[in-house]
């Protein structure tokens, strides 16, 4: 039997305290809950006096769990995915995502692949809506975990808990030169050719920690490289919305170029694993007709 103080506890209470945890600050998480930080404060002691027990250290610059209430948040986040499944679960019917698949794709890939995929996703899923938002690998595969999006499209990364990882497609780099660099008049350059110390780099900071960091879009890259000179290596579904650019030239790579790999990323507790494997299948094929695209084969 739950106790009669839990049973006063909410959703939107457990959702409160896991905002507090996401955020490490209370002032933050009552920014993004629209709500008052006290208000915020009052909820989460709420929740703490039904558990019996202290969720969060205070006092610090940034709010922490307890060792005890590390283990309570796991069981908050289990709460609080069951409630979503029970929610997808009841208006699901015959519509695949029972509705809207609420999909996560790189910032670098998102402007460049789903215009691909605008026309035929509803004629493959129909009734469903497709919700999209941008970000990093890091960032969409934790709101992945904790229930805030269906999928997410990212690089691969290492051996994640309860989640399914469907390899899709190679994307090769091409080279982005300033219409002046003494390489811009050739249509293949090799990496040998090109100075190290010249190139611009592109934001992808992966989930594994690999890859390098400096937060611009592709656009804002090009335009680095136009002021700057230099080169950037950039993803090849970029290449006809880079190319259209002023002062701008893309090459492609001699030999075996390098690239990034994409996935589709998963919960396994997911109740629409069928439709996203049939999502899975709509993106390779919409990769085998990109030029330049290599499918991987899935595991």
């Amino acid at each position: 039997m739950i106790s009669t103080h839990l049973s006063a506890v909410s959703l939107r209470d457990l959702i409160l305290v896991q905002a507090v945890h996401r955020h490490g600050s209370f002032n933050s998480a009552a920014r993004a809950m629209h709500i008052s930080a006290s208000g915020l404060s009052h909820q989460v002691q709420k929740v703490e006096q039904a558990l019996g027990a202290p969720l969060f250290e205070r006092g610090g610059r940034r709010v922490v769990p307890t060792a005890g209430g590390q283990r309570l948040l796991e069981q908050i986040d289990a709460v609080l995915l069951a409630a979503e499944h029970l929610q997808q679960a009841a208006r699901a019917g015959d519509t695949a995502f029972g509705g809207e698949l609420r999909l996560g794709v790189l910032a670098t890939l998102g402007p460049y692949l789903l215009p691909h995929l605008i026309e035929p996703f509803p004629q493959h899923f129909p009734g469903a809506r497709l919700s999209l938002s941008e970000g990093k690998p890091r960032g969409l595969l934790r709101r992945l975990h904790e229930g805030e999006l269906d999928a997410v499209l990212a690089p691969p990364a290492s051996s994640l808990s309860g989640i399914v990882m469907c390899p899709l497609f190679f994307e090769p780099w091409e080279v982005l030169l300033r219409a002046d660099h003494a390489l811009a008049g050739k249509r293949t350059i090799s990496m040998d050719q090109l100075d190290a110390s010249q190139a611009i780099l592109m934001a992808e900071s992966h989930a594994d920690d690999e890859g390098y960091v400096q937060d611009v879009s592709l656009e804002s890259l090009a335009a680095l490289v136009t002021l700057r000179g230099g080169h950037a290596l950039v993803p090849a579904l970029a290449h006809d919305r880079l190319a259209s650019m002023p002062d701008i030239v893309l090459a492609k790579i001699k030999g075996e170029a390098p690239g990034r790999e994409i996935a589709l990323y998963w919960r396994e507790a997911s109740p629409w694993h069928g439709d996203l494997q049939a999502f899975a299948e709509l993106l390779r094929k919409l990769a085998r007709q990109r030029p330049g695209l290599h499918l991987i084969d899935a595991m």
